[in-house]
């Protein structure tokens, strides 16, 4: 209940917050004013990953709020601009700074679960979805450290390596192609630890949640690359987790990634998809589209340790934000920012033992949801959702409606 500093919820350990850009970050700060700071006593240790900030620090507040997730166990992140070239030239940027989320994936060595938000009024687009999908997204490697050549006379590619230690009797030398005429070229690669990690946070998202946990690739194409996933999947699974598996009686299936694709579009729902990054990057659109909005689309980050990090699965509403510059009133989805908020506090009330705060976790999202579903809503809701009577408000008026059914 809403009331003074003594009747707010207090909190033992603080979350690690990190706040982010545009419209989103308008809204980080609305959603702390009106749902969150009325009755929780607060604590945070507060990083600012706006894009300046990220320029003024040379990238290092990004490293060092990653390395306070490490330390406190759990965080919760606002979206933030990845800059590309024309970013560099609107911010005055020094350079054009790398992902803060690849930065913070690669330090906490972590898999991203993505999961829907399921309302009644929103029906999947696939009919016999009943239960949320999650897909766990490996964060490491293939085509996003890729290495690529643009081939424009004749010749001949190879990838080659070359033993750290000069040992000859190891080196390896591959024709990747003798090209006649122009074309391109592309390496890429994944560490066996990477692969490791993945697969334990994928096994330990799986027995947390009770769901069963599908992996796909494509080992009958790529018989080294993908089936060197297989492979590690398999091992530590049967070394480490089959027989709490099988105790919980939730099953590991491996199959190819076409084979994934037809089982998911006939399934029902309640898995945990986990897929390669390219695979889990698209794969999580989709899911997240055919389940009604990537604004419904929860995310969070966990690594093998045992450290969370929550934030919503979508960007930072550029277009919105451009509007509110303006003085223009915006009807902005706030429900994923919302539930990164709401996972990060139950997670934080679980590890400290905080019961009134792991309650107020559920009821804030039961309330969000209870809004929507009594027809008040933002715009982008509007045509997807299946009510008689619809209001269409602001961001602000929808964290207000949702604020009153909390009190």
């Amino acid at each position: 209940m809403k009331g003074g500093n003594d009747m707010k919820i207090k909190m033992k350990t603080p979350l690690v917050e990190m706040d982010g850009d545009e419209m989103t970050r308008v809204i980080w700060s609305k959603i702390k004013e009106i749902l969150l700071e009325p009755y929780i006593d607060l604590k945070t240790v507060y990083f600012d990953l706006g894009l300046k900030k990220r320029d003024e620090s040379n990238d290092m507040i990004t490293v060092e709020a990653a390395e306070a997730t490490e330390k406190y166990g759990v965080a919760v992140k606002c979206a933030t601009i990845t800059p590309n070239q024309q970013r560099v030239k609107e911010y005055d940027l020094k350079q054009m700074w790398k992902s803060p989320n690849g930065t913070i994936r690669a330090i906490l060595d972590g898999t991203v679960f993505r999961s829907p938000i399921l309302l009644d009024c929103i029906r999947p687009t696939v009919s016999t979805w009943k239960k949320p999908i999650t897909i766990a997204r490996h964060a490491y490697g293939d085509i996003y450290k890729n290495v690529e050549m643009l081939i424009d006379v004749p010749g001949k590619v190879y990838m080659t390596f070359e033993p750290a230690d000069g040992d000859q009797s190891k080196a390896q030398r591959e024709l990747v192609h003798d090209f006649a005429d122009g074309g391109v070229a592309m390496g890429m690669h994944n560490l066996d630890k990477s692969i490791r990690s993945f697969a334990h946070s994928c096994f330990k998202y799986a027995l947390a949640t009770q769901q069963t946990l599908w992996f796909s690739t494509k080992d009958t194409i790529s018989k080294k690359y993908d089936r060197r996933f297989m492979d590690i999947f398999q091992e530590i699974f049967d070394l480490e987790y089959k027989a709490d598996f099988e105790k919980n009686e939730i099953e590991y299936f491996y199959t190819l990634i076409d084979d994934a694709i037809a089982r998911i579009i006939r399934s029902k729902g309640g898995i945990i998809w986990a897929c390669k990054n390219y695979d889990g990057d698209v794969m999580s659109d989709m899911v997240a589209t055919a389940f009604g909005s990537l604004a419904m689309m929860t995310s969070v980050l966990v690594s093998p340790k045992g450290v969370f990090e929550y934030e919503a699965a979508h960007g930072t509403v550029t277009r919105h934000y451009y509007k509110y510059l303006k003085g223009e009133s915006t009807s902005t989805n706030p429900m994923a920012t919302i539930f990164a908020w709401s996972g990060a506090l139950r997670k934080r009330a679980e590890l400290d033992g905080i019961k009134e705060l792991e309650t107020f976790a559920d009821n804030l999202e039961s309330a969000c949801i209870n809004t929507i579903e009594a027809g008040i809503m933002t715009k982008d809701l509007e045509l997807i959702a299946d009510l008689t009577e619809k209001r269409v408000v602001t961001t602000e008026d929808f964290l207000h409606a949702v604020a009153g059914r909390l009190k």
